[in-house]
């Protein structure tokens, strides 16, 4: 009904194994960083606005891809109703699409401007004297730089993410309060246990009359909603890259130390309108 300004986006895999094996493997791609000697997973966003209030509220669709066309659906996002501020729901089910269901995995909010993110896990916000709560774990923060004068050319994105341990396990980032978050250990340069990455800067294409990224094939479509995140030391190896192929369809590919749940909710902060960013 209101997907035309809130879709659902779904997020597809390639990988090699033939079935759609969703509770074990496809799980393991949700919340799991991938191979750190493995290239690119890649994934596929398709957005979904049909129906009355689609329009306004779209589902997004995420699939992983596999060979021959094939693909493996892994999460779906959609962004809640009558929220102060910009809130999407992931789930693993695409017909579950609620925070009480077995199959919520996690939720994209924003700050008031629409210009910073945060990607949680499926626990819920931490309350004093109550250690029976399975407590929430920030899995990602994204802020878009703001631009006052309004120019509509590539926006500048940085993303912040828990570090990984030497055996490979993400650190646990469970705020008490918000000193701990990712947002404002990032603003006070408190930059132990965490990873910062940045948007790869496009470059003026006047035959095509935009600004461009090589993404090797994968992207078809200029858009502001395309690109790589690299870090600063590394900027040739791409962590994840977004960009549109359709008018609703997107791929979206990440390798470590992103998992698939991180990386939707990154692509799902794209779509989101950010007035001060536009």
């Amino acid at each position: 009904m209101d997907r035309g300004f809130y879709p659902t986006y779904f997020l597809h895999l390639e990988k090699d194994y033939g079935k759609k094996v969703f509770l074990l493997a496809a799980r393991k791609h949700v919340y799991l960083g991938g191979d750190p000697d493995a290239a690119l997973y890649k994934c596929r966003v398709a957005r979904d606005r049909k129906g009355m209030d689609r329009g306004f509220y779209p589902t997004y669709f995420l699939h992983l891809e596999k060979d021959y066309g094939k693909k493996v659906f892994l999460l779906a996002g959609r962004k809640r109703k009558k929220s102060a501020t910009s809130n999407y729901l992931i789930s693993t089910d695409p017909t579950e699409l609620t925070r009480h269901a077995d199959s919520f995995a996690g939720k994209l909010r924003s700050n008031l401007l629409g210009t910073a993110f945060t990607v949680y896990d499926n626990g819920k916000a931490w309350k004093k004297h109550d250690e029976s709560r399975n407590t929430r774990h920030e899995l990602a923060a994204v802020v878009y730089d703001t631009n006052v004068l309004g120019f509509k050319g590539p926006r500048k994105m940085t993303v912040i993410l828990p570090g990984m341990t030497p055996d490979r396990q993400r650190v646990t980032i469970s705020p008490h309060d918000d000193s701990e978050t990712l947002l404002e250990r990032w603003k006070s340069q408190n930059l132990d246990d965490i990873v910062v990455l940045h948007n790869k800067t496009p470059v003026w294409n006047d035959e095509t009359q935009s600004y461009v990224l090589n993404f090797h094939g994968r992207v078809t479509q200029a858009s502001v909603k395309n690109f790589q995140v690299v870090h600063d030391s590394e900027p040739d190896y791409v962590v994840m890259q977004f960009g549109r192929i359709a008018e609703d369809v997107f791929t979206m590919d990440y390798r470590y130390p992103m998992c698939a749940l991180q990386a939707f909710g990154i692509a799902l902060s794209s779509f989101d309108s950010k007035l001060a960013c536009e």
